[in-house]
């Protein structure tokens, strides 16, 4: 797989049918490796090790309603409240980030309301802080460190 613009990380491999599945530390299982996936788990490691966001208050790839659409999140962090902190768009090092990227983890965030958005590519990566009352965003150099609430 592509080198990332992230830390070097430690992943546990299997093969699997004929194909390479990596160990998800959120979800504790396998998953089939594919670009995408290679980077969410650099994301999930970059959050748990260096941001030190509790393992506990992460969550990988659930299901949304978005406009009654069925939508899948790539990852999110929750307050122990259980507000949301943090949503994560994740895509494939090929692809690149645009408007509509950065439109559609919008789309997600006026039901799920995380407070800070990440999008990235693995190579290239985004982190905003919403403004619900002005309904924008404001990009940010870094997130910000795990508040508990």
């Amino acid at each position: 797989m592509q080198k990332l613009n992230f830390p070097s990380y430690s992943f546990r491999f299997k093969n699997s049918e004929n194909k390479v599945a990596i160990f998800d530390e959120i979800r504790k299982k396998f998953i089939i490796l594919t670009p995408e996936e290679w980077v969410r788990q650099h994301v999930v490691l970059f959050l748990l090790e260096e941001k030190k966001y509790p393992k506990s208050h992460l969550n990988v790839e659930k299901l949304i309603k978005v406009n009654a659409l069925s939508k899948r999140y790539d990852v999110v962090v929750f307050q122990p409240n259980g507000d949301l902190f943090l949503l994560v768009e994740c895509k494939a090092p090929e692809v690149k980030i645009t408007q509509e990227t950065f439109d559609q983890i919008a789309r997600y965030n006026l039901t799920l309301k995380a407070q800070f958005l990440m999008v990235t590519n693995g190579l290239n990566h985004y982190f905003c802080q919403m403004d619900f009352e002005n309904e924008k965003y404001t990009f940010l150099k870094d997130l910000p460190d795990f508040i508990s609430k």
